[in-house]
């Protein structure tokens, strides 16, 4: 199927596109100019905060806050990007921020994070940081910028990339492409080396791993296969090295600090740092003082790697599996590529030149790697680059579901993407006028065993024998691996369309909300920009209020409660051109108490209103 050539404008001067690695750690933007890719930020912590004014942060303040208000602050939201709560269990002992709504909440429901007194889902986090990531490249550019291109795990599910995409999209940003983080340090190297051949990619980064094999030739990169885990990488050896840490205090101290979060996150920056000297020297200590009390534990470079072997082995099994996915055998690697912070360890590299036999490479900075390639990426979208094309796949194979809860595969995992597949299927009932399109996402055969995308039916088919209905099924995969269905009953042209999304992501309403939001004050100071929230909400509730004083259940109150809510309203007046959102809030927040009898009032009349003369 054909695409129409993006038009990025007229003029001598097209707008720059941003190339942003949005990692579990740490995040940097870069874009494409005349000398090649060039860095835009600094790198930037991960981390987003909510001070005690209700300010949000990201970046290295938020990071200090992390050891005065753990509980206002989120680090390796990554992880918890286009997943549920049912997927997050047994690591949410590890987050010392609180998740809400997780005792009754259904399993495919959407992560909300307390922070403060502020809730907000991982798209959301994850904005705060692409938006300090953008205004930073703005203030070295010195030109607006509203495009991207971000970079995600090669293994991210379709959940996953429609939360970064929406996150992109709450943060201002046009996402033009999402390009796979293995690709794109391909992509980096390949424009400095220029080689032809084949090449693995392995990136071991702060909460993922990816191994992708690719063909390089005559300046075409094709994605070969690829494989990874999303839940692999150096947050996990962090973890391992807390639990000793921990394990050694309380036998120490004869008390477990795990319940104090100030202390866990000092404990914590003590093994970050412990973990990241044992690149360079033999030995180094964790170093904890807390509440006048004094512990340390050295820790051979020896040690470590015994205690880590399970991790790196967990990551060359997924070298092996990609490697026969892509069937290549060890021969056949040219080159190998390290990308990642976590490659700097010394037993990683070692393993990975064991396993590959060949040295690899580490000529460019693991963490600034993946930027620069998305910023290769965005020259060739923007045009700047001309001799490159990039052939991506797809991670996991996608179908629907048929009789007896099995699979029928339509694209296969490894497909180059963007992809199209068409299959036809039939009906199981005589006359039967509606079909249910369950369409799934996994490698095995049952249903059960893969994981729900979406469901939507095909309906008013003619009613016919089982067996003779004819309905066409078509998935597309555009250029960022977001899914498309369309079923079509071939007799009549019936046809039902979606672009499916995760279960668990936002919907097209939350995120428009969002945008509108934060595309008013993007460019505002974070003071204007909540003052400004809170007027918009003032007048959302004036209006309202406005509109329900027509309404018969206004009639209905009491004259006190109507009293109150004329003073209430007028409070919210005196109040609203005031630059103390604090203040506006808090007589917003009268404003909804005192008509909130009103609220349940309108809603009765209006259920009675549907109900009249229906029978139940």
């Amino acid at each position: 199927m054909s695409t129409f050539q993006i038009d990025f404008g007229g003029g001598n001067s097209p707008q720059k596109i941003l190339g942003i690695d949005l990692g579990t750690t740490n995040s940097l933007a870069a874009i494409m100019d005349l000398t090649g890719p060039r860095l835009m930020t600094g790198i930037i912590p991960s981390v987003v905060a909510v001070s005690e004014e209700g300010d949000v942060i990201a970046g290295e303040e938020a990071l200090q806050m992390l050891v005065t208000h753990p509980e206002r602050t989120v680090y390796s939201v990554k992880r918890l990007m286009g997943r549920g709560p049912a997927d997050i269990q047994d690591e949410l002992k590890l987050f010392p921020f609180r998740l809400t709504g997780l005792g009754d909440a259904p399993s495919d429901s959407m992560i909300h994070l307390q922070l403060g007194d502020k809730v907000m889902t991982p798209p959301e986090v994850s904005a705060h940081i692409l938006r300090k990531l953008k205004w930073d490249a703005e203030n070295v550019l010195g030109e607006r910028l509203t495009q991207a291109v971000i970079t995600v795990p090669a293994y991210f599910n379709d959940a996953q990339r429609q939360a970064t995409k929406d996150a992109g999209r709450i943060a201002g940003l046009d996402v033009l492409r999402l390009v796979n983080e293995p690709t794109a340090a391909a992509l980096a190297y390949g424009l400095d080396k220029r080689k032809e051949g084949v090449i693995a990619v392995y990136d071991l980064g702060g909460g993922t791993f990816d191994v992708s094999i690719l063909r390089l030739h005559e300046g075409i990169f094709e994605v070969l296969a690829t494989n990874g885990d999303t839940h692999l990488g150096g947050d996990d050896i962090d973890n391992l090295l807390m639990a000793v840490a921990l394990e050694d205090i309380q036998s120490e101290w004869g008390e477990n600090i795990s319940s104090h979060s100030d202390a866990v996150q000092l404990l914590r920056r003590a093994v970050i740092q412990a973990k990241e000297k044992l690149s360079f020297v033999p030995a180094a200590v964790i170093d904890l003082n807390y509440n006048d009390k004094h512990y340390q534990r050295e820790i051979t470079l020896d040690v470590f790697n015994r205690l880590i072997q399970p991790i790196v082995e967990r990551t060359l099994a997924r070298c092996r599996a990609c490697l026969a996915d892509s069937k290549m055998s060890v021969a056949e690697i040219n080159e190998v590529v390290m990308v990642g912070g976590s490659t700097r360890i010394p037993l990683v590299r070692a393993e990975v030149e064991k396993l590959f036999r060949s040295r690899p490479h580490t000529e460019l900075n693991p963490d600034e790697v993946v930027a620069l390639g998305a910023a290769v990426q965005a020259g060739i979208l923007s045009g700047d680059v001309k001799d490159q094309l990039l052939l991506d796949v797809t991670p996991l194979s996608l179908g629907i579901e048929t009789m007896g809860g099995l699979v029928s595969k339509l694209i296969h995992r490894n497909s180059t993407i963007p992809a199209s597949a068409v299959d036809q299927f039939t009906t199981a009932v005589d006359g039967q006028r509606n079909v249910l399109i369950h369409v799934v996402q996994g490698e095995r055969e049952l249903v059960k065993d893969c994981r729900s995308l979406a469901r939507f039916d095909l309906k008013e088919l003619p009613p016919m024998p089982a067996g003779l209905a004819r309905i066409e099924v078509r998935f597309l995969i555009d250029a960022n691996g977001i899914l498309n269905v369309t079923a079509r009953d071939a007799r009549t042209g019936q046809e039902q369309s979606l672009e499916v999304k995760p279960s668990y992501g936002l919907s097209d309403e939350q995120v428009e909300a969002m945008i509108l939001e934060s595309f008013d004050h993007a460019e505002a100071d974070m003071n204007e920009r909540q003052v400004r929230e809170a007027r918009v909400e003032a007048d959302n509730n004036l209006a309202a209020v406005e509109k329900a004083r027509r309404n018969e259940a206004f009639v209905a109150l009491s004259p006190e409660e109507r009293q109150a809510i004329e003073v209430a309203i007028q409070g919210l007046l005196a109040v609203y051109h005031s630059e103390d959102h604090h203040l506006i809030r808090e007589k917003i927040d009268v404003l909804n108490e005192v008509t909130r009898n009103l609220a349940e009032n309108m809603m009765n009349t209006a259920v009675r209103g549907a109900l009249k003369g229906t029978k139940l």
